[in-house]
């Protein structure tokens, strides 16, 4: 292990999630680009299988990837200090963007802003799921049983985001089981927690931390999956913000650097203020640290383990299908005829001409500021 000076993992990781746009892909340019070829830091091929490793994970791959690249330099200490810089920049502005955009007497051009880029979610999420699709479809295979298996997981992760809400996370956990079954019928069944699948009795603080907990130990198939595990709760469940406010927070999630988890802050907020966007991210990105730091050199071993690697296959592609899936109540709740026209136009730059997500959202609540505006 590589021992780096604490200062300089706090200015590095510090550095990329004050710049770090774009999403994964960025994120791990830029850790690349630092680790691997200015600092030489790490090789290439522990790179890759950093990324390989924490692709295996749930929660956000990304983060999960800037806390084991840290720790590979300074062990716990080095994690903590270098998840907690990657992480801290991105979720100060959107907690502060939440004060802003959620706020009762909101000036029209900001409430005109939001519903712009709200607009364009729906075709956000879309891009987001054909984007997962080629990769998903080559970790499945090209048997015939195989490729209809993928087909079904991924219907079955559409209806769940579509229709059922709750009960997704339970889809996601059978999808990957049945694929460990396929492969390895003889196998020992693996324990999941399937109990948190289900709503937390009550509201205030402890149902917030229940879902956010969802969010950071059952995300699989990548940050946008927090779309449609979050809604069902922050919208009819608990009712803590409207169907166009949780548009306004995956939005803000795509246009502020660091990871798309961090929309969970914008949920927290709405849902307790900012005491409660800090225990909700908390309570997110939890899981990722424990995952590193405890697991260490043992994370390596997941690479070379068959049932993980089926677990993730069935569950990815059900996260897939969920992520798709959820289009369709996001578009639903749009209410402005003008948020479709947007919505078309989103859905045009995105899935047709393959341009950035970033400039999609900003564009549109560029225009929805002018539209309220006028």
């Amino acid at each position: 292990m590589t021992r780096i000076g604490l200062a300089t993992i706090a200015r590095e990781w510090g550095r990329i999630g004050c710049i770090g746009f774009g999403g994964p892909p960025a994120h791990i340019a830029l850790l690349r680009d630092l680790c691997v070829t200015r600092r030489g830091w790490l090789t290439d091929r522990e790179f890759e299988d950093g990324i390989a490793v924490t692709n295996l994970l749930p929660g956000p791959a990304s983060t999960q990837l800037a806390i084991l690249c840290a720790w590979r330099l300074r062990g716990t200490a080095g994690a903590l200090v270098g998840g907690l810089c990657f992480i801290v920049p991105g979720l100060l502005l959107i907690l502060a963007l939440a004060v802003l955009f959620l706020a009762d007497n909101a000036p029209a051009w900001v409430t005109g802003a939001a519903a712009g880029a709200g607009a364009a979610v729906p075709a956000v999420a879309a891009h987001a799921a054909w984007g997962l699709i080629p990769g998903s479809r080559q970790r499945i295979g090209a048997a015939k049983a195989a490729r209809v298996r993928w087909v079904l997981y991924l219907l079955a992760g559409g209806v769940a985001a579509a229709v059922t809400g709750p009960w997704l996370v339970l889809v996601l956990i059978a999808a990957g089981l049945v694929e460990i079954a396929v492969r390895a019928p003889s196998g020992r069944r693996a324990a999941w927690p399937v109990v948190l699948a289900l709503p937390a009795a009550g509201g205030g603080l402890g149902a917030l931390a229940w879902v956010s907990a969802k969010v950071g130990a059952l995300s699989y198939g990548g940050g946008f999956v927090i779309i449609p595990l979050m809604r069902e709760d922050a919208v009819h469940t608990y009712g803590w913000m409207s169907d166009a406010q949780f548009l306004n927070a995956v939005a803000l999630g795509q246009i502020t650097p660091g990871p798309v988890v961090q929309t969970v802050a914008v949920v927290g907020y709405a849902a307790a203020g900012l005491g409660g966007g800090l225990l909700a991210a908390f309570v997110a990105f939890a899981p990722s640290f424990v995952m590193v730091i405890v697991g260490g050199p043992r994370l390596e071993r997941l690479r070379d383990n068959d049932r993980a690697q089926a677990f993730l296959t069935g569950a990815g592609a059900a996260a897939i299908g969920a992520i798709a899936g959820s289009t369709l109540p996001l578009a639903w709740s749009l209410d402005r005829p003008w948020q479709f026209v947007l919505l078309g136009l989103a859905a045009l730059w995105l899935l047709v001409l393959r341009r950035g997500v970033v400039t999609a959202l900003v564009a549109c609540g560029v225009i929805g500021a002018v539209i309220a505006l006028f």
